[in-house]
């Protein structure tokens, strides 16, 4: 059954769907609105476009000539004007502003008498010119010469433009007029305004710099002499003497001192360390041979040598007759006399190293004593040297300012001389050959942009301000309820006969049923049409809903009059009959019996009678001889006020239960829901309810309304018709998915009937 969703709950799934949809939903969604929407955006961008082509014939062309100037970077950088720590996006901003200041605008207009060129002294525009014409008819004085200049100025602004080129040292000046050889010729017009205007600057800039700076050099020169005299007189009064090279005697004295006790010290280990190693060879028997080596005695080597020698043949000898054996016995005295050799002259070599040993202490000791001495009298003049070094750097000082002075006077005399422009023009400006206001493509592209743009904007407005339902999608998702079928808007043929009257005949004579419009049996007259085969789904979803419990008796009902529920009603109850079920259609809408009116002559007792007790319910059932549908009219209700109560008795109750057992089926027409009350007191007899939306028509949030406010009806309702649809519509709203598209596929089974309407 119906459960209508509450609306939180449906705003939380709405989200969820939002988060999970791709982009390929989001495309279908966008493709969606324009497929329904088209109409919009055929009157819409042809409007917009055509909005563009008239402005690109009314605007007149404008000509942009463009000239790029470059700052030289190397004499920018030694420039006087340049500020310290300046970036070159700092100073390229600086050189914009020099050339879009008013000196320069107004040169180049004072050059090329722009102020007598109609383009720029004109007001321009239809308004403008209206203005002039009733000024001179009224004879209003003309303005002054002043607001010409001013209003040529300001024009001339307008269409000059300055930009630098990212963080480089160009510069682009762009002027725009009607005129491509004008607009170049103003450009090359700037460039040198501009020019000239640096030229007097640095000019006058160099002349009042050299007028001050000679003042200050002739100070300078004046200082640094006076600090120079005073350094004189200074060491003169303190006896400061200094060498060739600029130092005081005394620091030169202590320098070399020390220089000289470092190397005497040296010269002392060295004499130390030779005496210590000749004693110990001294204390040895034979010394080894690396060391008779270092002594480089040629006498110690050579007695060495015979030395070992005859060591060699004393060993040899010893080893053939014996160690007693008077040749072997001379060889050992030969060997003593030369150990005793060796010793004498190592006796000597020692001696000869103390010797220079002690001289070395003698001369160390003598260069402590020098040293002390030139260390104290340094120590007394250091007082009077700090002065003089003060007194020097003074004078260094001075000097230094007054050199750099003297340079600077010197560039400035150059400057004023011969000035230098710290610009070059590199790309001097030459006729456009193309207009480059209107852009044809740009506004063209602006225009199909903003038109679709509006159209699209125009499409989603109408999209979201429609609250009617449009597919069976929209149905389910609002309701939460199966869409049975979808059924196309019928019409009527043009050869549709008159509406038949039957006259009233007995009482208990038999009644048979004429249909007065061909519409209400139209399921049995066209049985192949798509409009039947929804009504065979309404029959498959009443036959499986009643294998859960009886659903014999089915209303039918809808939100508001004329959305189709008669008609649906009529139709369904023809169908069933005419395939041998046994059924009864009841017209239970006793406000507006409209099926009473079509299908039996007026005044005929019906359902109202039968439940006064006025005639038997066999004499008021009619019948319809080629199909076997029986149909209870609603009767002489006209004057009755409270039909809910009618609908709610017992006896109504009872006759229902009656018709239960006689016929396989009992279709009831309600009528709806939102004027009258009259289908919620229904709910003790019926099964099921079957709810009709009319396509475009029917409002979601009414239905929600009507449906919320009477759950009694909301808990049996079977299933949703979509009437009155229109199926080409439809397609455009589901896209390529959509069913309705293959609605010529019925062609394979039978025929489209030509009385559904598109």
């Amino acid at each position: 059954m119906l459960q209508v969703k509450p609306l939180s709950s449906r705003a939380t799934d709405y989200a969820a769907q939002l988060r999970d949809s791709s982009l390929s939903d989001l495309l279908e969604s966008l493709t969606g609105i324009v497929r329904r929407q088209y109409r919009i955006f055929i009157i819409l961008m042809p409007c917009i476009l055509a909005l563009g082509v008239l402005y690109l014939f009314v605007t007149p062309a404008s000509f942009k000539a463009t000239g790029t100037l470059v700052i030289d970077a190397q004499k920018t950088q030694g420039s006087q004007q340049s500020m310290p720590g300046e970036t070159v996006v700092e100073r390229i901003q600086t050189e914009i502003a020099i050339i879009k200041s008013p000196s320069v605008s107004l040169s180049v207009i004072k050059d090329l008498h722009l102020t007598e060129d109609p383009e720029f002294v004109g007001r321009g525009g239809l308004f403008a010119t209206a203005i002039e014409l009733i000024q001179r008819y009224l004879g209003l004085p003309e303005q002054a010469s002043d607001v010409s200049a001013n209003q040529v100025l300001t024009t001339f602004e307008s269409r000059r433009n300055v930009s630098g080129l990212g963080q480089s040292f160009i510069i682009e000046i762009d002027f725009r007029s009607s005129d491509p050889s004008k607009a170049a010729r103003i450009v090359n017009a700037i460039a040198e305004a501009y020019f000239n205007e640096q030229l007097e600057a640095r000019y006058q800039s160099a002349r009042r710099t050299s007028a001050w700076l000679q003042d200050q050099i002739d100070q300078l020169r004046t200082q640094a002499s006076d600090a120079d005299r005073a350094v004189v007189d200074f060491k003169r009064a303190n006896d400061i003497v200094e060498n060739g090279n600029g130092r005081l005697m005394t620091e030169q004295q202590v320098s070399e001192m020390n220089s000289q006790l470092i190397l005497a010290r040296a010269a002392k280990a060295e004499a130390k360390a030779r005496l210590e190693r000749i004693q110990y060879l001294m204390s040895r028997d034979i010394p080894e041979a690396s060391v008779a080596d270092a002594l480089h005695s040629e006498v110690i080597t050579r007695l060495r040598n015979q030395y070992l020698e005859i060591a060699a043949r004393e060993g040899v000898w010893e080893a053939k007759y014996g160690a007693n054996h008077l040749a072997t016995v001379n060889l050992r005295t030969q060997m003593a006399e030369l150990r005793r050799g060796i010793n004498d002259e190592m006796k000597r070599i020692a001696e000869s190293y103390k010797s220079d040993y002690e001289i070395i202490l003698a001369r160390e000791r003598s260069l402590i004593i020098s040293l002390s001495s030139a260390v104290s009298e340094s120590q007394t003049r250091s007082q009077a040297e700090i002065k003089v070094r003060e007194l020097e750097s003074k004078v260094q000082k001075y000097r230094t300012i007054y050199e750099n002075f003297l340079n600077r006077y010197m560039d400035s005399v150059q400057q004023q001389s011969f000035p230098i422009a710290e610009a070059r023009l590199i790309g001097p400006a030459v006729p456009p050959s193309k207009r480059s206001q209107p852009n044809t493509l740009l506004v063209l592209t602006v225009a199909a942009a903003s038109g679709l743009l509006l159209s699209f904007s125009v499409a989603s407005y109408r999209e979201l301000s429609d609250r009617a339902f449009r597919t069976s999608a929209q149905i389910e998702d609002v309701l939460g309820t199966n869409c049975i079928a979808t059924l196309a808007s019928l019409k009527l043929p043009s050869s549709s006969p008159d509406p038949v009257r039957i006259e009233e005949r007995p009482p208990r004579a038999p009644r048979t049923m004429v249909n007065a419009q061909g519409l209400l049996r139209y399921a049995v007259d066209s049985p192949f049409s798509p409009f039947t085969e929804g009504l065979r789904s309404l029959k498959v979803a009443v036959d499986l809903g009643g294998g859960m419990k009886s659903n014999r008796v089915i209303g039918m009902t809808s939100t508001l009059p004329k959305e189709g529920k008669s008609t649906i009603a009529s139709n369904f109850s023809y169908l069933l009959a005419d395939s041998g079920d046994r059924t009864i259609l009841m017209d239970c809408d006793l406000r507006n019996p409209s099926l009473s009116r079509q299908l039996v002559s007026v005044g005929a007792a019906g359902l109202v009678d039968v439940l006064a007790g006025k005639i038997e319910l066999t004499d008021a059932v009619w019948n319809e001889p080629s199909t076997g549908l029986y149909f209870l009219p609603a009767g002489t209700a006209s004057k009755l006020f409270h039909t809910n109560r009618i609908l709610a008795s017992d006896g109504m109750k009872q006759l229902v239960d009656r018709l239960r057992e006689m016929f396989d089926y009992v279709i009831v027409d309600f009528p709806p829901l939102l004027p009258v009350v009259d289908t919620r007191a229904s709910t003790n007899f019926i099964d099921s309810f079957v709810y009709i939306v009319e396509w475009g028509r029917t409002k979601k949030d009414i239905v929600e309304h009507v449906l919320g406010a009477a759950p009694e009806i909301r808990e049996r309702i079977l299933g949703t018709i979509l009437n009155k649809s229109d199926l080409s519509t439809m397609a455009r709203y589901e896209g390529h998915a959509s069913r309705y598209l293959y609605r010529k596929d019925y062609a394979n089974y039978g025929y489209i009937d030509e009385n559904i309407g598109c």
